[in-house]
């Protein structure tokens, strides 16, 4: 892309976008900077006609985010609600939007709203150094960037609440054992293992990813009635795609898939 990042990197090969928190020596805490480039850089691969089938979000050095940074305080006024609802919701929302799969690979600490954008992706790939808190009840606050509706839904309430309200630090492969995150492997071994999952994603079925996107998030809130009309309507535009021509054809012919995510 053609877009120049001071706080990020974004490169973009062979399909898979590769979004990079780049303030290591602030544990790429989300500063002002970093907020505002990724909002932006994920409203451009959200864009119609892209040229990302999946994305990968990671951090530079030695965490992966370790929060929200305070050096630069609350934001306008000291209000910390609207400071949450002015550069917090929307990078998330458009996080939450993006028409294509995510994959997270965690390295070091994931803290805070460092951990919410962490566990937002679809599939969360962390190394055995790696480590999620929420801290927030350490300070007098409570935690926020949507990590209060993401977490009991992956872990349940009992586990979700108690790290919430004792705010310890939870190990990687607790984290695995706990179903918060998807896999952990050796430190050396994270980035290449994020990058070849990202390029199985980004060489897969594009429509369809993006149906199972969008339907595992409507099923948190919807009925089972609901959530059968939308694998209905979803399987329909589905189904309509020159990837499952190909995929059928592919299975027919005993032959590997050539997807082109349209």
């Amino acid at each position: 892309m053609s877009d120049k990042y001071e706080a990020i990197t974004l490169t973009i090969e062979d399909g898979l976008a590769v979004l990079t928190l780049n303030q290591p020596d602030r544990l790429n805490a989300l500063s002002k900077a970093i907020k505002s480039e990724v909002t932006h850089a994920l409203r451009a691969l959200g864009r119609p006609g892209g040229r990302a089938r999946a994305l990968l979000i990671t951090g530079s050095g030695r965490g992966f985010c370790s929060g929200a940074n305070l050096a630069e305080g609350m934001g306008g006024d000291g209000d910390s609600g609207a400071n949450l609802m002015d550069t917090y919701h929307p990078m998330l929302l458009e996080l939450a939007s993006l028409p294509i799969p995510v994959i997270s690979a965690v390295n070091g600490v994931a803290a805070g709203a460092g951990m919410s954008l962490a566990l937002s992706a679809d599939i969360v790939l962390a190394s055995k150094s790696a480590y999620f808190l929420l801290a927030f009840v350490n300070i007098g606050l409570v935690p926020d960037a949507g990590v209060t509706f993401l977490l009991p839904r992956l872990i349940g309430k009992a586990r979700a609440t108690a790290q919430m309200m004792l705010g310890e630090k939870i190990p990687a492969e607790t984290a695995k054992d706990w179903g918060m995150i998807y896999d952990v492997v050796e430190d050396d071994d994270l980035m290449p293992a994020a990058l070849a999952l990202g390029k199985r994603l980004a060489n897969g079925p594009t429509k369809a990813l993006s149906g199972i996107r969008q339907l595992m998030a409507a099923s948190l809130n919807g009925t089972y009635v609901e959530q059968l009309q939308r694998e209905a309507e979803t399987q329909r535009q589905c189904s309509r795609t020159a990837d499952f021509i190909e995929g059928v054809s592919a299975f027919m012919q005993k032959r590997p898939t050539k997807f082109e995510g349209r």
